[in-house]
């Protein structure tokens, strides 16, 4: 019920970090992995590291914040075969904090948003056409629990996983009809290269605050999403799946 095999999914920001963990863990599951991301190194090397776990992997360049370029990607990861599933896994986390809303820049706003949202919203719709056509499918949204309980000085980031969440509701609404399904996994604090810049005290924070008071490794998040793009999970839909260590209870 949990397997993947025979399924192509496209997992977005998959180079590096929670991405490339989630890319890893489905093609293990048995799916064909197409990984999107705005860097050729990091892709190359993601591709040459599911290859050495057993993987079948390819990559395709994309900024998501660009209709044009989200529709090349579409085209050449559906060039070879129908598409079953898709992660966005693609977002700004880098260097994004530490600016009180009143103080927020207007750019800098719309930098966050442009990927997280806006990119969330392209990628789901171009992807969605193919699985209406082919009537079914599965898509699962990375949100964040910061979204939940909100967060000092995040507000650009916390609005742009808020919204994520939302739209996970309504495209679940819109593309039911078709056997389509669509949710979020909602990680804490998780250890990536993003998580090395976030200063000590939310670290802490977590670490006080977590009953299972570990550190979050990307590995803690992907069976969760596993499950949502498997047949195990074909009843479940516009639902948000908190995976944190129990720092916020929803």
């Amino acid at each position: 019920m949990t397997s993947l095999q025979n399924r192509t999914v496209l997992v977005t920001g998959g180079g590096r970090g929670l991405g490339l963990a989630i890319a890893e863990h489905i093609g293990l599951a048995g799916a064909t992995v197409w990984i999107a991301d705005t860097r050729e190194d990091w892709g190359a090397a993601a591709v040459a590291r599911l290859a050495d776990a057993g993987v079948t992997a390819r990559f395709c360049p994309v900024d998501i914040r660009s209709a044009d370029s989200v529709d090349a990607m579409t085209a050449a990861v559906t060039a070879d075969g129908p598409i079953y599933g898709l992660v966005n896994s693609a977002a700004l986390a880098d260097g994004v904090g530490g600016t009180a809303v009143h103080r927020l820049a207007v750019d800098e706003w719309d930098r966050v948003l442009d990927v997280n949202l806006r990119g969330t919203f392209l990628v789901s719709r171009a992807i969605a056409r193919h699985l209406v056509e082919g009537g079914e499918g599965r898509i699962v949204n990375i949100g964040s629990d910061a979204a939940l309980y909100g967060s000092q000085n995040l507000c650009h980031y916390i609005a742009s996983k808020g919204g994520v969440s939302a739209l996970t509701r309504a495209m679940a609404r819109d593309l039911g009809q078709y056997s389509i399904t669509v949710n979020t996994v909602s990680p804490g604090l998780t250890e990536s290269e993003s998580a090395a810049k976030v200063p000590e005290h939310r670290h802490d924070l977590y670490a006080r605050n977590r009953p299972l008071s570990r550190t979050q490794q990307p590995a803690d998040l992907v069976g969760a999403v596993a499950f949502l793009l498997s047949d195990a999970a074909s009843y479940i839909t516009g639902q948000e799946l908190v995976v944190d260590g129990g720092f916020v209870f929803h």
